[in-house]
């Protein structure tokens, strides 16, 4: 399997996670909350819904394009921090991220 296979695999995972934890929604949040400037919209949206409308379909385009993969990711140590109090959602997300992040730190080579 190569990388692009070994990341669109790992972010379709993640999107099975986020509807099994119950954090996937059906409707989008507004353009002005996806506008956001701020780090991972923390200004205007949960960590989960920038997951799911910024992060998964952006990185997802670049798979399918085969582009160039972003060097590093580093969003693993944000679960722990967004969700301290919900244990069960960290245990079920952070090992997804840790090797998302992994596969891109590899593709940064």
């Amino acid at each position: 399997m190569n990388r692009y296979e070994a990341v669109a695999a790992a972010l379709l995972q993640l999107q099975q996670v986020l509807q099994q934890q119950g954090l996937w929604q059906q409707q989008a949040p507004s353009a002005e909350a996806l506008a956001s400037s701020q780090p991972f919209c923390i200004d205007t949206l949960d960590f989960h819904q920038w997951l799911q409308f910024i992060f998964l379909p952006r990185m997802g385009e670049l798979v399918q394009a085969r582009a160039q993969l972003p060097p590093r990711c580093g969003i693993a140590p944000m679960v722990a921090e967004v969700y301290r109090a919900k244990p069960e959602i960290i245990a079920a997300l952070e090992p997804l991220l840790l090797q998302l992040d992994e596969l891109l730190e590899c593709a940064g080579e």
